[in-house]
């Protein structure tokens, strides 16, 4: 089987070093929604070793941050499935109270047609405040 995550996947790359990607997906009524994808294949967070999953979560968090900090949603939520595509990931995820599925998750049925939260360049914030993170 190829995997769709060993190499770099669709989406807007917002950081990358020698060992993630992050990226902004297209999600249809969720701007903001992003992977942060661990490069080597492997399946669970217990594969890496402490180092590694210290650098992972990091980024992690410090998507989380600038999502926040440029979306200012309601709550963020966080998930590594990785059941349909056993390859070590997370998603990070902006939510807002009137989007289509919130409380619920995502992947959930519908609650209401959601409203529209998409940013002029998105991106370009998004990527300004990862890499702010990086260097301080």
């Amino acid at each position: 089987m190829t995997c769709p995550l060993c190499t770099l996947p669709a989406g807007e790359l917002l950081y990358e070093d020698a060992r993630l990607w992050v990226l902004l997906v297209e999600e249809a009524g969720y701007p903001g929604f992003c992977r942060v994808i661990w490069k080597q294949h492997v399946r669970e967070m217990s594969d890496l070793t402490v180092t590694d999953r210290s650098h992972l979560l990091d980024w992690v968090m410090r998507t989380e941050i600038a999502i926040r900090h440029v979306m200012q949603p309601d709550k963020i939520n966080l998930a590594s499935l990785g059941n349909v595509v056993p390859h070590l990931h997370w998603h990070v995820i902006p939510r807002f109270a009137d989007d289509a599925h919130f409380p619920s998750p995502i992947w959930a049925s519908p609650q209401r047609e959601g409203a529209d939260h998409s940013q002029p360049q998105l991106a370009g914030l998004l990527r300004t405040a990862l890499l702010e993170q990086a260097a301080s």
